[in-house]
């Protein structure tokens, strides 16, 4: 569990789709699936949180910057878990792996997207509002792919260019992770010895993950960010049609 913790936080501080790796992990210990969503929230609080001071440290991302968003997404995370635990999750299921070919084929067709800061598209209210809701409220109901998401639309909607737009997400994913997590506290859905076992491999994996994100920047994230997006669109393709 701790090797692939370290897996995924090295994945996850780079492009996003960790929970690909470890919410299966999880789930083949025979684990109720609620409690395994749990449980991998506790994880990736460590990992996202790593991710987030050390791009802070690095002065990719002001986290003054990000304060709105940040509120925003926690609360919409919270809302996104409390209906978890009563709601059908088939129709994203269905859908969020066509969401997914959508982002990759943007990412193809527009090789030079995310080299440089752009002109932003939206007004930062709105932006923090509206994807704060919907992407929180998106991880904290399902989550596979959330960091993509939030990559590009730190991309298409303020300008970022790709190595702001990852730190950026990995400020919003501990957001929704944090807010997640404390719901599934309540609910009593989280294992502390796995969780935290992971949570270890995490934070190492996303210190080291961020670290060559920073020394490297948008080129490195690219190839690595594509091959992310699509593993994960094949992955959910398989769960949703293939079986």
């Amino acid at each position: 569990m701790f090797a692939t913790a370290f897996a995924a936080g090295f994945v996850d501080s780079v492009a996003g789709g960790g929970g690909l790796i470890t919410v299966p992990v999880l789930l083949s210990l025979g684990l109720d699936p609620r409690v395994a969503l749990g449980t991998n929230k506790l994880q990736a609080v460590f990992g996202s949180g790593s991710a987030t001071w050390h791009y802070a440290h690095a002065g990719v991302v002001p986290l003054r910057d990000c304060r709105n968003g940040f509120v925003i997404t926690f609360i919409g995370a919270a809302l996104g878990t409390l209906l978890v635990q009563r709601a059908s999750r088939d129709f994203l299921l269905h859908l969020i792996p066509i969401l997914l070919l959508a982002v990759a084929a943007v990412m193809m067709l527009r090789p030079k997207l995310g080299e440089a800061d752009l002109h932003p598209r939206m007004g930062r209210g709105a932006f923090d509002l509206g994807f704060g809701l919907l992407l929180g409220g998106y991880d904290g109901f399902f989550g596979p792919g959330t960091g993509t998401f939030w990559a590009m639309a730190f991309m298409l909607g303020l300008g970022f260019n790709l190595t702001k737009s990852t730190g950026y997400t990995k400020v919003m994913n501990f957001a929704s992770n944090l807010s997640s997590l404390l719901v599934f506290l309540v609910a009593g859905q989280v294992l502390f010895v796995p969780g935290l076992v992971m949570g270890a491999g995490q934070w190492l994996g996303a210190r080291a993950g961020s670290g060559l994100v920073i020394r490297k920047g948008t080129r490195f994230i690219r190839p690595v960010f594509l091959t992310v997006v699509l593993a994960l669109t094949a992955k959910l393709l398989f769960d949703a049609y293939g079986r």
